[in-house]
């Protein structure tokens, strides 16, 4: 893809959504700069935030250098208005705000949609082409909860349906939303099948005193019974500390790298996984426009090589081998573009 694309087709925007509440506002802005780094065509940014929140992200954003490749749209927290206090005490405050995504964004076809703790070591526009391979009953795309059952979650502990042997993350999620909006799911509670509007509160009610991982396991119910809508991709597009804390078992980021990086149970903030730490300091420290492999991808190496002494950091090569080549194919794509 040539450097002038954005310049040729400008109506070609990818459209990535985040819900932040709390203490996540920095975290979701060090998540849109990987995103920014290196995607090529022009992103569209849904940002579902609490009140209090949205002047800060608007103060930070306006000042993002990349105007004409980035814009963003600020939301509320919003649900039924039925319904908002079950499903904000679901699992942590707000994070079922994305399992209403396709029905208030009506006018969005396609969504990636990440949580906050997510980094991009990639373009977007990588995962983004993973819709163009959904075949015509696929709906959504996410990768599996564990590649080693022996020390997955669903297979061992849940009390409710799950899709396939482990069961699925929903902390990337691509999703095809005008086929979600359309589509009618099977399901365990009625004979009738039910759209995506209708189904989400019956199946709250039916499984909230058996469900752990809130919407995550909601997706998983739902997707146990209509397994041929989901397009799952390898564990290299959600990589997190359970892919090298026990050892490393995500063989395709053994060897390709990791391509999105999850820094789930808060890693990036603690002392528990320092290769995690190291990967989403650096991102956070880079200022725009500094030389890549000076300001980002040697200081990231020299702190992921004092990580050794832990089981992920024995595997940390796995966490730059794809920044190296994304920052290689950027700098290929400046030289063409001048």
């Amino acid at each position: 893809i040539r450097y002038d694309y954005m310049k040729t087709r400008p109506s070609e925007k990818m459209h990535l959504a985040v819900v932040a509440c709390g203490e996540r506002l920095e975290e979701t802005v060090t998540m849109l700069r990987s995103a920014i780094i290196f995607s090529i065509k022009p992103l569209q940014f849904h940002i579902f935030a609490e009140d209090q929140l949205h002047e800060s992200f608007k103060d930070i954003l306006d000042d993002f250098p990349y105007k004409g490749k980035v814009n963003y749209t600020l939301y509320p927290i919003t649900f039924p208005t039925d319904s908002v206090t079950e499903w904000k005490k679901l699992f942590k405050p707000c994070a079922s705000q994305r399992l209403f995504l396709p029905l208030i964004l009506k006018n969005v076809d396609s969504l990636l949609y990440v949580d906050t703790d997510i980094l991009f070591l990639r373009p977007v526009d990588d995962i983004w082409s993973f819709l163009k391979k959904f075949n015509s009953t696929q709906i959504a795309a996410m990768a599996p909860e564990h590649e080693e059952p022996r020390i997955g979650w669903y297979n061992r502990f849940a009390r409710h349906p799950y899709y396939g042997v482990t069961g699925i993350n929903s902390g990337v999620m691509l999703m095809n939303m005008t086929r979600i909006r359309r589509k009618y799911f099977k399901n365990d509670m009625t004979a009738v099948r039910l759209q995506w509007g209708e189904i989400l509160m019956p199946l709250l009610k039916k499984y909230k005193l058996n469900i752990t991982w809130g919407d995550q396991d909601l997706l998983n119910i739902m997707f146990f019974h209509n397994p041929e809508s989901l397009y799952v991709f390898p564990c290299q597009w959600n990589y997190r500390p359970d892919h090298c804390i026990y050892g490393s078992n995500c063989k395709e980021a053994e060897e390709e790298g990791v391509f999105i990086l999850h820094g789930n149970r808060g890693v990036y903030h603690d002392d528990k996984q320092p290769t995690f730490r190291a990967v989403y300091e650096a991102i956070k420290n880079y200022s725009f426009g500094d030389d890549l492999v000076r300001s980002l991808l040697q200081p990231l190496e020299l702190e992921l090589q004092k990580t050794m002494h832990t089981y992920c950091g024995r595997v940390y090569k796995v966490f730059i081998k794809q920044l190296r080549k994304s920052i290689r194919d950027l700098s290929v794509r400046r030289s063409k573009g001048r």
